[in-house]
């Protein structure tokens, strides 16, 4: 056993058995390359990816090629899903020298950190070519070596700044529906062609934008996806990407950040919509995330592997002879014909991808069927789960799960929602200050970066306009006032780290969405709201420097810049402000809250409860009747005590 033995990351332990000898990014590496005077190997990957594995597998596992890193290297495992603010940097480079990036990430460093040769996954004869080079280099060509290190750094030191600009107006939401048009795939749904990523943050910018077009493009998406093979069409959950342009065949690995953020999208179209689709996705998703993906203290794990028996996709393909088997012939033909499965597969080895082109006419059967191969699948070895609790991403998931329990009636999903709130606010939140991971219950050493504080506080919000527990909204207040005081670039953005950060060779930042929202975009959203229930300038004001990027981003790139433009949809609309009061326990006071919900425009904000948020002071009950108040910036329409009149004033193009 390495020196990953001792670590919390199971990506980390996945490779404490390794013959390489490993050490966790730290000083102690630093030191050790300093002393040994011998470059830096930095590899950076996560447990539920493929590739990582397959490198893994081949090259970490294996004796000679393992002596050769040892011999030459000082060696470094990063879980990037621990570290953000290190891969970011390191992809940067990456990128920088060969044009694309990915994971495994592979860095040869000087024994200061400053990369000088960088790429992604090596097969093994390829990469012992490559050490046996870099140490050839290192031993005859240091100066060029380490001179190439420090251009790197330059460079990069230049890169990545965007214009910033005053908040966005109508034009430049409507210029990012015609750029998302201009990439549409009318066909099958989504944005340009293979591979395929679930496009969030679009999507909830699109419904949020409302048109017919963006409505069109939102719900075909959206439809295609929950019809794909991307989507877990037994289980429920979505899987990270589809390796073709159809939604047919998923890279299997699934994610925490995807299913919350995709739960919400679904939740907002039954919402806007009715859909029965949505609603069945959004309650199958929700399930998902409590049943396989809920730790013991109540938090949410990172994400489940692709590879299951050391092959991807094995626990979720079937063949038409493996559903005969626990259907029967006349069951089994039924499934088949219902979900795609054919005998030519449409995977490997004659496996098909389960997909649900078209509800079937006997929708009870399809029911039943389900159930009886979801039994039957549990019996598979399951792919394994990487437990460690993320502040970002169940950030994302208490909002998905307080929002969507609270339209769909279901109070068991917000309790959900508040026990991992509670356990982000025991464990992970001390001071203001965030911890980015925990597990077992106990907190890791990585502080949180600007995603850990925005997504939290933008979950604590969600689930204070759906509890009226004033707790989540002033635990919400410090962390943003930590943003505000640690973050800030002084031009308007924010930094990717707080200033008492570790010192990085570059200190990341970067306004665009990846596969979550970015940190800016996160944090004005984050920001507005906070601003929407306090009545604080200072927040609002910082929310709309932020969002000043979208204009720079909307006309051509605007895939990349789908939070904030949603965000941008809340600015544009107020937000909206409600603040109900009544007694919490009279059911007048829940109709007007439920309306609130239902017909809330684009970022609304909601306020009830017993007080401790600015929103609800001076606002009470109308003649002993609880009493619903709309409001923007703090100045309110004449009240309503029945939930007609509240989704008729809220519904109004006056209201939204």
């Amino acid at each position: 056993m390495n020196r990953l033995q001792h670590a919390t990351s199971p990506y980390l332990l996945q490779h404490a058995g390794n013959p390489v000898d490993w050490f966790e990014w730290g000083e102690e590496a630093f030191a050790e390359a300093r002393r040994r005077d011998v470059p830096l190997l930095v590899s950076v990957g996560y447990s539920a990816c493929h590739w990582c594995h397959v490198m893994a597998h081949e090259s970490f596992e294996d004796p000679g090629t393992a002596r050769m890193m040892n011999d030459g290297f000082v060696n470094i495992k990063v879980d990037r899903e621990e570290r953000p603010d290190v891969d970011a940097v390191y992809m940067n480079a990456t990128t920088a020298m060969t044009g694309q990036g990915g994971w495994p990430m592979t860095v040869f460093a000087t024994p200061g950190g400053e990369p000088f040769y960088a790429g992604t996954y090596f097969p093994r004869a390829h990469f012992q070519r490559l050490l046996a080079g870099v140490s050839e280099a290192w031993a005859t060509e240091r100066d060029a070596v380490v001179s190439q290190g420090a251009k790197v750094v330059a460079a990069l030191a230049g890169t990545g700044t965007l214009p910033d600009g005053p908040l966005p107006g109508r034009e430049v939401t409507e210029a990012a529906v015609r750029d998302l048009a201009g990439t549409f795939d009318t066909a099958r749904g989504g944005f340009g062609g293979a591979p395929k990523f679930p496009p969030s943050m679009v999507l909830e910018f699109l419904l949020r934008h409302g048109t017919p077009e963006a409505t069109r493009m939102a719900e075909a998406t959206l439809e295609a996806m929950a019809r794909g093979g991307i989507y877990d069409q037994l289980g429920g959950g979505f899987a990270r990407y589809s390796v073709d342009a159809g939604w047919v065949v998923p890279h299997f690995e699934k994610m925490l950040y995807d299913n919350a953020l995709l739960l919400r999208v679904y939740a907002h179209w039954w919402r806007a919509s009715g859909s029965p689709l949505a609603r069945r996705v959004a309650l199958e998703t929700a399930g998902w995330l409590l049943r396989e993906m809920r730790t013991p203290e109540g938090g949410f794990a990172s994400a489940l592997d692709a590879d299951s028996e050391g092959e991807e996709g094995r626990f979720y393909v079937w063949t038409p002879a493996q559903l005969r088997e626990v259907l029967g012939a006349e069951r089994g033909a039924f499934a088949a014909a219902a979900f795609g499965v054919t005998e030519e597969g449409t995977f490997e080895h004659g496996t098909s991808v389960l997909r649900l082109p078209a509800d079937p006419d006997d929708r009870n059967m399809l029911d039943d069927v389900r159930a009886e191969l979801l039994t039957a699948r549990a019996g598979r070895v399951r792919p394994g789960r990487d437990d460690k609790v993320v502040a970002a991403w169940n950030g994302l998931a208490i909002a998905a799960l307080a929002e969507t329990g609270a339209l769909l009636g279901l109070p068991h999903l917000v309790d959900a929602a508040r026990e991992a709130a509670g356990l982000l606010d025991r464990v992970h939140i001390s001071g203001g200050r965030l911890l980015r991971t925990s597990r077992d219950g106990r907190a890791g050493g990585n502080a949180g970066v600007l995603e850990d504080y925005a997504d939290v506080a933008e979950g604590l919000l969600a689930l204070y306009g759906v509890t009226g527990e004033s707790r989540w909204y002033e635990r919400a207040g410090a962390l943003l006032d930590t943003v505000l005081a640690r973050f800030p670039d002084g031009a308007g953005g924010f930094y990717d780290t707080p200033d008492d950060g570790e010192r990085l060779f570059q200190r990341p930042q970067d306004p665009t969405d990846n596969a979550t929202p970015s940190g800016r975009f996160a944090a004005a959203g984050a920001l507005l709201s906070y601003a929407a229930l306090s009545g604080s300038a200072r927040h609002r004001e910082a929310a709309e420097a932020a969002l000043g990027v979208v204009t720079a981003l909307a006309d051509r790139h605007a895939r990349f810049a789908g939070w904030g433009l949603a965000v941008t949809e809340a600015a544009l609309a107020g937000p909206v402000e409600v603040a109900i009061a009544g007694a919490p326990d009279d059911p007048r006071t829940a109709a007007l809250h439920r309306a609130a919900l239902m017909a809330a425009p684009p970022g609304t904000v909601i306020a009830l409860g017993d007080g401790g948020v600015p929103l609800m002071e001076g606002r009470g009950p109308v003649n002993g009747e609880p009493a619903a108040f709309v409001c923007r910036r703090f100045t309110c329409r004449a009240p309503m005590t029945t939930p007609a009149d509240l989704t008729r004033e809220l519904r109004t193009p006056a209201a939204g």
